[in-house]
């Protein structure tokens, strides 16, 4: 499978969305310029990962039923004309009701306000990064790339520098203030 394709003229978000629907053994992505990235579907270690990390997170919204939660088969058109795809991402309820009825049938045509991405064996960290960047500069408020392989979460917020974080329970803050994420459930995932 190639990793991007260059569509000229670049494709509109209607032939995006149909191109998706015929390739749904990938994760499609558009970048600003209109090029289209694809990765395969994730490996065992990192399905169940992203499944912790999406539940857990959907856990903390069930307390309080305050926006949105939504995982890995959604995608958002981002003002710069990107659209990306998180692991897992929150939306405050000011965000939620930006989506109209009619446009909840097709991608989401705002930025969520948290994201997180976990890093994957069919992706480079320098990509990732660069993708954290990306949902930052596009609206995002918190995001965290979790990295299995070192053990460790980078933080980004916009405004501040990227931070790395080794420890136990990673504290949400911000969009979601209360969600704490156990990081030993999603290292053991990959461990022997």
């Amino acid at each position: 499978m190639p990793r991007s394709l260059v569509v000229d003229p670049p494709m509109t978000d209607a032939e995006l969305e149909a191109f998706c629907g015929r390739n749904d053994l990938a994760q499609v992505e558009r970048t600003s310029e209109g090029v289209i990235r694809m990765n395969p579907l994730a490996c065992m270690d990192a399905a169940c990962a992203n499944s912790e990390i999406s539940g857990r997170l959907f856990n903390w919204w069930i307390k309080h039923e305050y926006g949105g939660v939504v995982g890995s088969c959604a995608g958002f058109y981002l003002p710069d004309g990107s659209m990306l795809s998180p692991d897992a991402a929150y939306l405050l309820p000011k965000t939620q009701k930006q989506i109209t009825r009619d446009k909840r049938r097709g991608f989401l045509p705002v930025c969520p306000d948290f994201v997180i991405e976990l890093l994957s064996e069919s992706d480079s960290l320098a990509n990732i990064q660069k993708k954290m960047e990306l949902w930052i500069s596009n609206g995002v408020q918190l995001g965290w790339l979790i990295d299995p392989y070192q053990k460790r979460v980078f933080i980004y917020e916009p405004g501040v520098e990227v931070s790395a974080f080794a420890g136990k329970i990673l504290e949400g803050h911000g969009p979601v203030k209360g969600f704490n994420l156990d990081l030993a459930k999603i290292w053991r995932y990959y461990e022997d």
